[in-house]
């Protein structure tokens, strides 16, 4: 669970809303609470620190509007929970707290919550209302990713040693800010799209023989992945180096973890590493590598086409277009890949032989400085 110090913050901050509500019910006012507009207009990339955030636009959630009532009503719910599971220093499920407050209206055939398609999103609108992680609601996420490599954690008083936890390494939690990095030997971290990939790295034991600790993802990466490299990163000082597919979702899980997502974009500064460093796959990859027998091709169709881009193609012009992507090398790397219509993943190395990825691909790029910013 996050450290008490932050769970007195979070109570405050809970209670400073209820408190707000009750008085403007007293004054016979309509109760409301604002929060930023999360749209996708309201999202900003701020060049000096290197993330994404909010803007200034807010909307405001009124309790006497008739379309506001029913969502008013769920947030209030869900608050007045988390308070309560913040001060019992107990933690919830999304799932969980989706079933403990579902039931049906007193004197309605209503429920107060239909489906988690209702929960999740008010969770989201409180985060930004209170200016508070959903962890420090003390709201959990099912486990995602794993971690691997010279790095001894302390996680509520035991200690784990992470290069003796075989080839399951250490499941991620979505709640990480109470661990204490106690001893590490390493000398980079390294995250890493695919879980295959992430498995034929441990076996080829590179975490070991580089010092790296090595952070799975399993494809889009986690809140708890993304806070726990940016937590790594923050107190070990240590790089950063990605490594994805070479298409454009690849790309983007890597500004997910660099620049923060435009979703949680009022989350950037505690979830994104700016520094990251990309460390492949690229285009220029398959003619250095010899891998041109085994590239795909982009999903979907080009620009040139009636219709219009679909699909990758669509994806990749996208990228070009955000303010975060406008460097020159990854404009020219997007450019390469529009035009010859490739793509090329991970596992595609293995073509080589299995270790190739482990022994030459990685230590070489790494050593000579082969990254895109």
């Amino acid at each position: 669970m996050p450290a008490l110090s932050e769970d007195k913050n979070t109570i405050e901050k809970l209670t400073n809303l209820g408190k707000k509500l009750l008085s403007e019910l007293k004054q016979k006012e309509s109760p409301y609470f604002d929060r930023p507009v999360r749209s996708l207009s309201n999202v900003i990339f701020d060049e000096k620190a290197g993330t994404l955030k909010l803007g200034d636009r807010t909307s405001r959630r009124t309790f006497l509007n008739i379309g506001h009532a029913r969502t008013f009503m769920q947030s209030v719910m869900i608050a007045a929970k988390c308070k309560e599971l913040v001060k019992n220093e107990r933690s919830a499920s999304i799932r969980e707290l989706y079933y403990q407050l579902k039931h049906t209206i007193p004197g309605l055939t209503d429920n107060t919550l239909e489906g988690q398609e209702e929960s999740n999103p008010v969770i989201v609108d409180l985060e930004t209302a209170l200016d508070a992680l959903r962890e420090y609601l003390h709201l959990t996420a099912d486990r995602s990713g794993q971690l691997f490599g010279p790095l001894t954690i302390e996680d509520q008083g035991d200690k784990i040693d992470c290069l003796r936890l075989g080839k399951s390494g250490l499941s991620i939690p979505s709640i990480v800010d109470d661990y204490k990095f106690l001893d590490h030997d390493a000398e980079f971290i390294l995250v890493v799209e695919t879980g295959a990939m992430g498995d034929r790295l441990v076996e080829e034991k590179f975490h070991i023989k580089n010092k790296a600790i090595l952070v799975s993802s399993g494809g889009q990466p986690s809140r708890g992945v993304r806070r726990l490299t940016h937590l790594l990163h923050q107190k070990l000082e240590l790089p950063v180096y990605v490594f994805t597919d070479g298409d454009p979702w690849g790309f983007y899980i890597y500004s997910v973890l660099k620049t923060g997502s435009m979703n949680l974009a009022f989350e950037s500064k505690r979830l994104a590493t700016p520094s990251s460093k990309f460390i492949g796959m690229t285009i220029e990859d398959i003619e250095k590598y010899g891998l041109k027998k085994v590239t795909e091709k982009l999903k979907g169709i080009p620009a040139k086409k009636a219709g219009g881009p679909t699909e990758d193609y669509k994806r990749a012009i996208e990228l070009k277009n955000y303010a975060w992507f406008k460097h020159e090398l990854w404009q020219k790397e997007l450019d390469k890949m529009l035009a010859t219509g490739m793509r090329i993943e991970q596992q595609a190395l293995a073509s080589k032989k299995l270790e190739f990825v482990s022994d030459t691909y990685l230590p070489e790029k790494i050593k000579n400085h082969e990254f895109l910013p």
